[in-house]
């Protein structure tokens, strides 16, 4: 049953050793909590921090893909580099961010939260580091494709921290405030880019992911408590590891959540993929107009994610507002698609834009609750069940990406047709494999 109020993290501090207190960064001596307002101002405190260093987490990796991108231009000439080539260092970063979670994910469960995820944050620094210096393309590429795999515990281990702390609806709304923060990282990125090249050249923007992958490094050790009790980790190697993702797999609930949730992060994706093609050169807006059209719609994925946080949570269930949130995607997706293919004739930018802006905002509820959902059946294995849930999201939204320009230049409608395909199959598998009629049917 959904804890509320305590987070299991909270009552497993009370009992915690003053060993366990040393490997979570306290003090020595027994960990105590004072009890009456007290505690419950401790507690608010405790969970303001928890969610500014897991939204740290979860932004950085956004952060060291969008800031860089302004810089593209910039690299292909200081390294006299084919601009496909220099394409690959975003490749390379992207590729290692999907497979990095499948190794910090195990290792996760077997070691805890805290140290692969200082070990990834350490690598991280050092990686991008280089990066600062780095005198060929191939050397960058190669240190981007490290800087993902490093990056990518960030954003692993803070789905687990969430899954260890919360259950239910707590678990909701946590993954809803997360949103708030990773949904704002893509936006401000490019602008923090572009004003970093201001005053200095493209490294410069390695040198500050440098300066924030330290600062947050100090936080995570001095503030990030150990969520997984050593009693509750897994003992066995890689072949314990393998058959431990094989049986999440092999849960028909969970992989219909797994794949719901990538095949709807694959829509969004192939919408950050075309919109800057199709919103200035199809429709002809100026990258002022783009930039402002991307905020708005950033803006309508985070406003909803707060509202399926503060107030659908908990008054409905978790497969109702998901069910609600596919369902306006795919009808979102099917307007666009026949506005795009003429249908309507020439509907010109501000409908094509609203059609975008309801998908956007539909994600909202989409999102989160496939995470939560997925999660609340992995109690026993939270690391290796976020590991497969971000890989497969990473994997299937690089795989349809691509695809939005498969027809040329002078159309939108693969994007369109990219998004319906895995806004319908998004639904399906929902349907098909998450049966939530029979879910509540077994409730007693």
């Amino acid at each position: 049953m959904p804890e509320s109020g305590v987070s299991r993290a909270q009552q497993a501090h009370k009992t915690e050793t003053s060993a366990e207190a040393g490997i979570a960064g306290l003090s020595g001596g027994p960990v105590t909590f004072p009890s009456g307002p007290a505690a419950t101002a401790a507690a608010r405190r405790t969970g303001l921090l928890v969610t500014l260093v897991l939204g740290g987490l979860t932004a950085l990796p956004p952060l060291s893909m969008d800031m860089y991108l302004p810089a593209l231009p910039a690299v292909t000439d200081a390294l006299h580099a084919p601009a496909s080539t220099v394409q690959l260092t975003l490749t390379a970063c992207l590729t290692g961010m999907a497979l990095g979670q499948v190794v910090v994910g195990p290792m996760s469960d077997r070691w805890g939260r805290r140290r692969p995820l200082l070990l990834g944050m350490i690598i991280y620094v050092f990686a991008t580091a280089i990066c600062v210096f780095a005198p060929t393309v191939e050397l960058l590429i190669g240190f981007r494709l490290l800087q993902g795999l490093a990056g990518a515990a960030g954003i692993v281990i803070a789905r687990a921290v969430v899954r260890d702390m919360y259950d239910g609806v707590e678990m909701a709304r946590f993954f809803s405030t997360l949103m708030l923060i990773s949904g704002v990282a893509p936006v401000i990125a490019p602008v923090i880019g572009g004003q970093v090249l201001r005053i200095t050249d493209w490294r410069g923007i390695f040198a500050v992911l440098t300066v924030v992958g330290i600062l947050l490094t100090l936080v995570v050790w001095k503030w990030l408590h150990e969520t997984l009790p050593p009693a509750e980790r897994h003992t066995g190697g890689i072949g314990d590891a393998l058959r431990t993702m094989r049986g999440l797999l092999a849960d028909r609930v969970f992989t219909g959540y797994m794949i719901a949730g990538s095949l709807a992060f694959a829509a969004l994706f192939a919408y950050v993929s075309a919109s800057p093609f199709v919103i200035q050169e199809i429709y002809g807006a100026s990258p002022q107009t783009f930039s402002m059209l991307f905020g708005i719609n950033s803006i309508g994925l985070i406003a909803v994610g707060q509202i399926n946080g503060k107030l659908l949570v908990g008054r409905i269930s978790l497969d109702k507002a998901l069910g609600f949130g596919l369902a306006v995607i795919v009808l979102a997706a099917t307007a666009l698609l026949l506005m795009t293919s003429g249908v309507f004739g020439d509907v010109g930018l501000v409908p094509v834009a609203s059609g975008l802006f309801v998908l956007m905002s539909a994600m909202g509820l989409a999102m989160p609750n496939t995470n939560a959902q997925a999660l609340m059946r992995t109690k026993h294995a939270a690391g290796s069940a976020s590991a497969l849930l971000g890989t497969s999201s990473f994997l299937i939204g690089a795989i349809a990406s691509p695809l939005v320009g498969i027809a040329g230049e002078a159309t939108a409608v693969p994007m369109a047709v990219v998004q319906l395909v895995c806004a319908v199959g998004a639904m399906v598998c929902f349907l098909a494999l998450c049966r939530p009629w029979r879910q509540v049917a077994a409730r007693p």
